[in-house]
């Protein structure tokens, strides 16, 4: 994953760039290229490359890693208050509490649109289980509701639906 250290790397070589093309754009008008307006639009192109690359070096990139977690996929997320995320089946319980609480970190964002009514994200987590040949089911393990409204929510709460884990298929090693 990159970091905004290497961003910061990026825009230095995206800057120099776009002086290479500012000045031969400078020198294309002195000398009347053909090419001179092209070498604007390609000037002002790289100028906005720098200034994107730029602004991904000052906002941090990272996520944020717990210590049990495993891999997720969002799955469902109305950016207002709900999102379901999908787990692996061979899940335990203490994994799919800190697989919620990652979650609950790393899809918290200012801007979401529940923050003025319900104040709170509920994410469910969710795996399929396949109980004959062709049939696929959802199977809901957890959830966790935290606050919209502010990043550090020391109220988050998460339930563990242990009843659910013993439809789960048993894995032999």
């Amino acid at each position: 994953m990159l970091t905004p250290a290497d961003f910061l790397k990026y825009t230095q070589w995206s800057g120099i760039a776009t002086l290479v093309f500012a000045v031969l754009t400078i020198l294309g008008f002195v000398f009347k290229w053909g090419i001179r307006f092209r070498l604007v639009g390609s000037a002002g192109f790289m100028l906005v490359v720098t200034g994107g690359l730029f602004a991904l070096s000052l906002a941090p990139l990272s996520r944020t890693v717990i210590p049990g977690a495993v891999r997720y996929s969002l799955v469902y997320d109305n950016g207002a208050t709900q999102a379901v995320i999908t787990i692996p089946v061979e899940i335990t319980p203490s994994e799919l509490e800190a697989t919620l609480r990652q979650a609950a970190s790393n899809l918290y964002s200012y801007g979401r649109l529940g923050a003025m009514t319900q104040n709170q994200l509920n994410i469910r987590a969710r795996t399929i289980i396949h109980p004959e040949p062709g049939v696929s089911v959802p199977l809901y393990l957890g959830q966790v509701k935290r606050s919209l409204s502010s990043r550090e929510d020391s109220q988050m709460s998460v339930e563990i639906y242990q009843d659910k884990f013993a439809q789960l298929p048993q894995t032999t090693s």
